[in-house]
Formats: structure tokens, sequence, C-alpha cells
């Protein structure tokens, strides 16, 4: 990692850590009350060159949500031109009650200051993904691996939810070579215009999926039997 990279991350982690503390406190009320377990979510991830690390969220999903339905998910979109949706935006039944405004914000990612204090993430750089992907990932795919993962990055403000998996890769691995003081800074900028767009984004989808719901719900509905309709059967 270039060093001024590096300065740049260890600034912003360590004047985030109090941002970071109060909203561990939030969070233990919030799963106290909705969701009983841990207020961390601990999950293996790739990151450098292939190196594996845990990286640390606040956990937005019931203890014994399954993760092959993740998994499902994210293979499906790697082969597909679909969107890269989250599950959130098909209102995920694993999520704890109201975790996807953090999900959408991305404040349940904000655990990953300690990652960035480690060295294992930067604030900007492609997004580490789980081992499962990595290994379904190309050679050429893995290129955007050749930097340190981050917060934030290229990917994230150039439409995120809106890209395919390989418009993923492609960002990702330009990022990877034109990586710049110049660069992070911009990407930095416009992080929050991304977060808003991203949970109008999502409310919109939500919406959308409750909607399909109601419609599918009434479609299957037994009409209700009235006295004529029994005269008329004869009963």
């Amino acid at each position: 990692m270039p060093a001024w990279k590096r300065a740049a991350d260890l600034a912003c982690a360590i004047l985030a850590l109090p941002l970071l503390a109060l909203g561990a406190l939030i969070m233990l009320l919030v799963t106290l009350l909705l969701s009983p377990g841990p207020v961390f979510f601990r999950q293996a991830r790739i990151g450098h060159q292939g190196r594996r690390f845990s990286i640390y969220k606040f956990r937005t999903m019931r203890v014994d949500a399954d993760p092959t339905v993740h998994k499902e998910h994210f293979h499906r979109l790697m082969r597909s031109q679909a969107p890269m949706l989250k599950l959130d935006a098909q209102r995920d039944a694993r999520l704890i009650p109201g975790a996807w405004i953090l999900r959408a914000s991305g404040l349940d990612e904000l655990p990953q200051i300690l990652n960035v204090l480690c060295g294992d993430m930067s604030l900007v750089g492609p997004r580490p993904c789980v081992p499962s992907e990595w290994e379904q990932m190309t050679g050429a795919q893995r290129e955007r691996c050749r930097t340190v993962p981050g917060l934030s990055g290229l990917w994230q403000v150039s439409g995120k939810n809106r890209t395919t998996f390989d418009e993923m890769i492609r960002l990702d691995i330009r990022y990877a070579q034109e990586i710049s003081p110049i660069g992070d800074l911009m990407i930095v900028l416009r992080t929050p215009f991304a977060l808003l767009t991203q949970m109008g984004d999502s409310l919109r989808n939500r919406k959308t999926a409750a909607q399909r719901l109601v419609a599918v719900g009434s479609a299957l509905a037994v009409p209700p039997v009235g006295p004529r309709a029994l005269v008329a059967a004869g009963l």
C-alpha cells in the first residue's frame, strides 16, 4: 500500500473511532430488543492478492440466518447481466426489523474501521469478496485484488446496485490500475451521494417487492362464498 494511502487511512480511522463506539452502543440496544445475540458479525473475506482475513460488521441478520441463500443469489448474478441487487430489495426475511436501513446507508459496515486500522482494508478500494465468490472467479477477474480492499470504491460510486457483475469487475480493475491520491479523494467525496442514491433505490425496490407480494397473494386468495353461490351449487 502506498505510504500516502496508509497515512490517510490511519488518520481517518482514528478520527472515526468515537462514531464507531456510539454506533456499537446503539446496535447493542437494538439487538437486545429485536434480535438477542452478538452485536458484531465476523466473516472470512479475500483481500489483497487473495489473502484471507476476517471482516467486521454490525449484525443485521438473525442469528440462525442461512448463508447458502446469499451464495446462491451471488452465483446467479455472476452468470447473468442482471443488476447487482442485494436480497434486501426482495425484503429478505433473514434481516432484523429495520436493518435494511443500516445496510442501505452502509452504517452496518462502520466496524470495518478496525480492519482499516489493522491494514487489512483501506478507506477506498474494491469490496472484499467471500471465499466462495473468489473460488468462482477467473484469473482475469481476480485482478481486482491487486490492491487492498476498501470501504468505498469506484464501483460503489458508479452505480453499484445498478451495475452488473462484469461491470463491477471492470471498475474494480480500473481502480487498481489507476490508483492515485486525487482518485481516492474524488471517490470519498462522491460516496455520500452514492449512499443517498442507494438508500432511495433500496426503498423503491422494497416497495415494488411488497406490491408484488400483495398482488400474488390477491391472485391466490379464494374469494368468499356467499349464500347465492351455495344455493346455485345445491348446498
